[in-house]
């Protein structure tokens, strides 16, 4: 039987990127791993890749997963963009993360991300809203249970279902602190394996959605006003910081992230300015703090780590709407350059 390979990729959009994907049947008799797969091609002047003239971009294979919704031999490959050259092309930020992965293998940076996303109706009100104004105040959505607390419950649980058949490393998931809002996590995972991860779950989400005639946004701020944004805490760590006196390291790495505040800002997704106001367990976009235990601060250790001298630091920045091969890119080139 034909195997069906659903090829993978990020666009040009700006400022968010968004995905992107097409179906490509291969033989019978093809393998199914990395190694497997052809390079393929596609319309970058439709994807804001390439201008009509010269049109072409490649779709290089970097992942590949079981496809939990076709099932069978159906697979899902995540791919890079690269130039007819062979080079990377400009929106891939995939071999960016490559280059810092191997540059700092020693310290084996691991990460945990937490992606929230909201549910939309067809009328761009999220789910839980009435058409018109607004459901009661934040307070029993968080986590809840129940008809007047919960909307989504399923297409979250298809989601997760479908990332575990697929392999990627979710770790969990929740309802959030807005009616429609959900989160789920990826990770432990290494630098590129957690970015790769996230962008097909994210793909999966997506996917489902459709079938409930659902929206999916990971916008910062979708409802503005006295409603939670919608981010991608961030958890990171060092081999360093997981070993017994690692306290030490987490706190330097604090202070490393502290140095370049406006860098990682400047790249923690659209809209941080409308969701890092200070309210909303945040800090201001503008200012830097962290602490233990403190979820509005910048970067939060966890309190089990404090006790127990050693583990990681939760960088409470990032937007929902990052790309995380580049969050994940700067956070490990920040704190293990700085490191002694």
């Amino acid at each position: 039987m034909a195997i069906k390979a659903e090829y993978i990729w990020i666009d040009g959009t700006e400022p968010t990127p968004q995905l992107r994907s097409k179906t490509k049947i291969l033989d019978d008799d093809n393998g199914t791993e990395l190694a497997d797969m052809p390079v393929w091609g596609f319309d970058g002047s439709s994807t804001n890749q390439a201008t009509g003239d010269k049109s072409d971009c490649v779709l290089k294979p970097a992942r590949v997963f079981p496809d939990p919704i076709r099932g069978g031999d159906s697979i899902l490959v995540m791919c890079e963009v690269m130039l007819v050259s062979g080079k990377a092309h400009p929106t891939n930020t995939r071999a960016a993360a490559a280059r810092t992965a191997k540059k700092y293998k020693k310290h084996e940076p691991m990460f945990g991300i937490e992606q929230e996303y909201t549910m939309l109706k067809p009328n761009g009100n999220p789910l839980g809203f009435p058409d018109d104004g607004f459901p009661a105040p934040q307070g029993p959505y968080y986590c809840g249970v129940g008809e007047y607390a919960i909307t989504g419950r399923q297409i979250a649980e298809e989601h997760m279902d479908a990332c575990l058949e697929a392999g990627i490393g979710l770790s969990g998931i929740n309802a959030e602190v807005m009616p429609g809002q959900w989160e789920f996590q990826v990770g432990p995972r290494g630098l590129l394996e957690v970015a790769d991860e996230l962008w097909v779950a994210r793909w999966l989400l997506h996917r489902i959605a459709e079938d409930f005639g659902v929206v999916i946004s990971i916008d910062a701020k979708p409802v503005k006003g006295d409603w939670n944004g919608a981010g991608a805490h961030t958890n990171f760590s060092t081999k360093e910081m997981r070993e017994d006196g690692g306290m030490k390291y987490i706190e330097a790495g604090c202070k490393a992230l502290g140095e370049k505040a406006a860098l990682h800002i400047a790249n923690y997704g659209e809209g941080v300015e409308d969701r890092l106001t200070g309210a909303h367990e945040t800090q201001r976009y503008d200012q830097f703090s962290y602490g233990v235990s403190d979820r509005g601060a910048s970067i939060r250790i966890p309190w089990q780590c404090s006790v127990d001298g050693k583990g990681y630091l939760e960088d409470r920045r990032p937007n929902g709407n990052i790309d995380p091969y580049t969050v994940a890119r700067l956070m490990t080139d920040t704190v293990c350059s700085a490191m002694k």
